[in-house]
């Protein structure tokens, strides 16, 4: 008998790891919403929520697709830079068909699958140097992400890209309309989250995904085809990065070299903070959903109050990047 009260209390242990790795996100999320009621009384208006979550949906977006990623092992750091020139491709396209078929909805949807198809090549080439070149993810998307950099840069000629006025018209009620009161963005959050929860849960790919990011030599001796599902990994990331871009041009019309700077950072602290392992083989897309809104809901509280800089909202982001990492390794993750 005494030999099995060890037993009963590791089993303990363990799980009140697993409640607490499940229910930490949602606590901290309920604290966060507490302290902005506490601290200002229109945070909980609905012209506040509906703002934080329409600007908070493209590092959503984005997050989900890292959220596969980092699940299987992988790492993406050009996320923010294949934003820029995504974005900078769709307002050169648009601009370019204005005079042979005029200010229409056409140009604004052949400009949006530019935008996907970007995204989508930017996803492929990362995928292919990181499964057939052999190279380290973090190398390969850090190079990456100094060439999108660039590229958006030397076609806006050091200066900003613009979208022509009366398309731009056209193409704003993608960000600032939607049904019922809902932005279209948070709408289209709602649906990849939705989307991206069934296929890691419910989907052979998903569970590939992390079968791979715990131990990538049992997943080959499995059958698992390693190569192609971390490629189909990026290519999700860099498809939703192109959606997500969508919805963010019509918001400003314009692209520079500063577009999506950190939002790589923001995308991985999203991940970490709902729950998904760093080093890969667990993910969850519902914890990244909570960990970008937590990410929203700390930069709306800045901006509501005086007595911190909202400047520091990266120094937050860095500082709760670092401390997520610290609780999963004190987890014995």
């Amino acid at each position: 008998m005494s030999a099995s009260v060890p037993d009963i209390s590791v089993k303990s242990r363990r799980a009140f790891r697993l409640d607490l790795k499940t229910v930490g996100p949602l606590l901290a999320l309920a604290l966060l919403v507490l302290l902005g009621i506490s601290l200002n009384e229109n945070f909980l208006s609905y012209n506040n929520l509906t703002n934080v979550l329409a600007r908070s949906s493209f590092i959503g977006i984005i997050a989900i697709g890292a959220t596969f990623v980092i699940t299987a092992g992988g790492l993406d750091l050009s996320v923010g830079s294949m934003a820029a020139v995504t974005a900078g491709v769709m307002i050169i396209v648009m601009n370019a068909l204005i005079p042979s078929m005029g200010v229409s909805v056409g140009v604004v949807l052949i400009g949006m699958l530019a935008g996907l198809a970007m995204g989508g090549a930017a996803g492929v080439g990362n995928g292919l140097m990181v499964t057939r070149g052999r190279i380290e993810a973090f190398i390969v998307t850090l190079g990456t992400m100094g060439i999108f950099r660039s590229l958006v840069t030397f076609l806006a000629d050091g200066g900003t890209l613009s979208l022509n006025f009366n398309v731009a018209d056209l193409y704003r009620p993608v960000y600032y309309s939607g049904i019922l009161g809902v932005p279209w963005p948070i709408i289209v959050f709602a649906l990849v989250a939705i989307g991206g929860e069934i296929v890691m849960r419910r989907t052979a790919f998903g569970r590939h995904c992390a079968a791979i990011g715990s131990n990538e030599q049992v997943a080959r001796y499995s059958s698992i085809n390693v190569a192609n599902v971390r490629l189909i990994t990026y290519i999700m990331q860099g498809v939703l990065v192109g959606v997500a871009v969508l919805l963010y041009v019509p918001r400003l019309g314009s692209a520079s070299s500063t577009t999506g700077v950190l939002w790589e950072l923001e995308a991985i602290a999203a991940v970490i903070i709902g729950g998904t392992t760093l080093k890969g083989g667990y993910g969850r897309v519902w914890g990244t959903v909570v960990g970008v809104v937590i990410l929203g809901l700390i930069g709306n509280i800045l901006n509501l109050q005086s007595f911190i800089s909202p400047y520091l909202n990266g120094a937050f982001q860095g500082v709760i990047i670092i401390l997520a990492v610290l609780l999963q390794r004190g987890r014995g993750n």
